[in-house]
């Protein structure tokens, strides 16, 4: 790949939310990405959805058909 990607700072959101503001993980994995973007700062909307098609490929919802 000759370009790097901008990728959501999940780490970065992940401390400032859980560490630093001391969310409970239900109150953080609640929140939504418009509510966790100011937290860790913006990222490239591209990079942003990359890393959302990323994790959904990852762990695609499971089919309970």
């Amino acid at each position: 790949m000759s370009a790097v990607r901008a990728r959501f700072p999940w780490r970065r959101v992940m401390m400032r939310g859980l560490h630093d503001l001391r969310l409970a993980p239900s109150e953080f994995w609640r929140s939504t990405l418009r509510e966790l973007v100011p937290v860790a700062g913006s990222p490239s909307p591209q990079g942003l959805r990359q890393s959302l098609t990323d994790l959904m490929a990852r762990w695609p919802d499971e089919d309970h058909a």
